[in-house]
């Protein structure tokens, strides 16, 4: 997903082509917000639920899918394109990392967030955690949609104040929550959420194949960084993300928690 961004169908991918939507030249330079959840809200074993994920000029992100695929080559050195690096399946060692080394499979999640956190220092860490009993009956999808997309919103904003005007896109995973968020998408930029509107995005989100993006996958490494963080303690991924949330005079307004 180079400086064009002008989508199609195409390896499950969802593109679009800027001129149906009525977008200028101005619009292909963009940040590009990959989200994805860890947790699921429905499954009464979990305490909390995360969606999270990064921002990255465009341009990088041909930068960053490079450096990811020489990490799936470590499993799949002749086809490194049919490995995904997921979170969970790399820690327990699910499917085709059954018969890989712990030691190694947790080295792919830290040497992938590293290279996150050692990227352009533009590139910034979203992360919302929800505690579940302590929103219901609200789904905690919707709320967490609404603080990741209203602190990619704000930190936009900030660059524009700075004289560096951005559009946003943010782009998901496939999932059954895509109706919902498409939803709400559009009703933020139009009705409103409770702190206005969304004015720096270009589009409604967008949802992707994770098998077909590295990026997406790196947002899955990411949210499960921070699910395990504040679901288990464990922050030896989470330490390697922190320093890159979104961050302005000590204050980390990119992290957002709740209960």
């Amino acid at each position: 997903m180079h400086s064009a961004i002008l989508f199609w169908q195409s390896r499950g991918l969802t593109f679009f082509r800027p001129r149906k939507l009525g977008l200028s030249l101005t619009d292909f330079f963009v940040h590009l917000l990959y989200a994805d959840e860890s947790g699921t809200p429905s499954d009464a074993a979990q305490t909390h639920f995360v969606l999270a994920g990064f921002s990255v000029f465009e341009r990088q992100s041909y930068w960053i899918s490079q450096e990811i695929d020489k990490i799936a080559s470590r499993f799949d050195p002749a086809e490194p394109g049919k490995i995904e690096l997921h979170g969970n399946p790399l820690k327990v060692g699910k499917g085709i990392f059954r018969r890989f080394p712990k030691q190694d499979r947790l080295a792919a999640i830290q040497d992938a967030l590293i290279v996150f956190s050692t990227s352009n220092p533009g590139n910034r860490a979203f992360a919302v955690v929800i505690r579940k009993d302590a929103v219901s009956p609200v789904d905690p999808v919707e709320l967490a949609f609404e603080q990741l997309a209203s602190r990619f919103d704000q930190y936009l904003t900030r660059l524009h104040k700075a004289n560096d005007t951005q559009r946003g896109i943010i782009i998901f995973d496939k999932s059954t929550y895509e109706t919902t968020i498409q939803t709400l998408a559009t009703d933020f930029r139009t009705v409103g959420h409770r702190w206005g509107v969304l004015r720096n995005l270009s589009e409604v989100p967008l949802f992707l194949d994770s098998r077909a993006s590295r990026m997406i996958q790196l947002a899955d490494l990411i949210a499960y960084a921070v699910f395990q963080k504040f679901e288990h303690g464990d922050d030896s991924f989470y330490s390697l993300i922190e320093p890159r949330i979104d961050s302005v005079g000590g204050i980390m307004h990119g992290l957002y928690v709740r209960g």
